[in-house]
């Protein structure tokens, strides 16, 4: 790498030697995430990663894949590029949890208008937290600059992950039943969707990101909104280690309730879900009345208080609230599953 400079590449805006000292300053960090399973270091072609699959029947994988999308552009404002990474990582692991896997590994796709070694190293501070989170490893990685595509001081950040589980216990909602209990975990805020509503709702390109509102308990719209997404699989993890039944699960995303709520669901069932039985942060009471946004749409657009949604059995449900507890997720009872084919329910 040291002989490695090409004037002729730095003369059209790609500078390969910032390529090679982000790779140096994420290296650490990235190391921090290893696991029993990864093999190499990083600066491979490709992430090698050796999953121990004794014990299962018959191994399946499971990937999921995301972005953080228009998010981005709050951090960007913020000039706070630390904690982004962290919704990157949960926007595919919490994905991968809802068919009952563990997340093994994580690979990133940053996409740049010019290299900044500094505000890559921010971006995979986050990433690497986010995979410590979940208990997967960062085995690989991709920057690319794409000067004349997009501007100097823009960035996009995209993952990928894989996860894996013994076919016997993958979740699918195929043991759901009337009267199954639906538990929903709390959320952070907002998580990394409807972002686009949220940047017209309070125009933020022209809006005081850093001032304290008293509507937000003395935080600032800008510190609010880049809370990262809530990471959940752990939680889930301890329920199942400890025989709790999760009958099914679904990641509340763009979409809101309405939308990501009946994915989880089979033929003839609903979910009954009762609003009044978890808190709504107060960040999507200011959304709904600075935008004089319908509730329907409020719900049909973010996940207002409740990230990750499980069906479980009746008589469980002490149990298992429990064990959330001391995950350290606030877990509320917000309905059950009963006959009919709306899906879902809101009451």
């Amino acid at each position: 790498m040291k002989n490695s400079h090409s004037e002729s590449y730095a003369a059209a805006g790609v500078d390969v030697t910032a390529g090679y000292e982000s790779v140096e300053r994420i290296k650490p960090m990235v190391e921090s995430t290893y696991i029993p399973g990864v093999m190499g270091t990083l600066g491979g072609f490709g992430g090698l990663f050796a999953p121990d699959v004794s014990g299962m029947k018959k191994p399946v994988l499971v990937s999921g894949t995301d972005g953080v999308g228009t998010k981005l552009r709050l951090a960007q404002l913020m000039n706070k590029h630390d904690t982004i990474g962290i919704d990157c990582v949960a926007m595919c692991v919490n994905d991968i949890i809802c068919g009952g896997a563990a997340p093994l590994f994580f690979l990133d796709y940053i996409a740049c208008g010019k290299n900044d070694p500094a505000r890559i190293a921010d971006i995979v501070t986050g990433i690497t937290e986010g995979c410590r989170q979940a208990g997967c490893a960062l085995v690989g990685g991709e920057t690319a600059e794409h000067p004349g595509l997009m501007a100097e001081d823009d960035y996009d950040v995209a993952g990928f992950s894989v996860g894996i589980v013994d076919e016997e216990k993958i979740i699918d909602g195929k043991d759901l039943t009337a009267g199954d209990v639906l538990i929903g975990l709390g959320s952070s805020g907002v998580h990394s969707n409807g972002f686009s509503l949220v940047r017209k709702v309070f125009d933020v390109e022209h809006a005081d990101l850093h001032a304290p509102m008293d509507e937000l308990g003395g935080k600032s719209l800008g510190e609010t909104l880049l809370t990262p997404t809530r990471i959940y699989v752990k939680s889930v993890q301890c329920l199942l280690k400890n025989g709790i039944h999760v009958k099914a699960i679904s990641h509340i995303t763009g979409g809101g309730l309405y939308e990501n709520v009946p994915r989880m669901m089979k033929e003839g069932l609903t979910a009954r879900i009762e609003t009044a039985s978890f808190p709504v942060p107060p960040i999507f009471e200011l959304i709904a009345k600075k935008g004089d946004i319908p509730m329907r749409d409020m719900y049909n657009t973010f996940n207002m208080g409740v990230g990750l949604i499980l069906a479980i059995p009746k008589e469980e449900v002490g149990q298992a609230k429990e064990i959330l507890c001391r995950s350290g997720d606030r877990a509320y009872i917000i309905g059950s599953v009963v006959s009919g084919d709306a899906g879902v329910e809101l009451v």
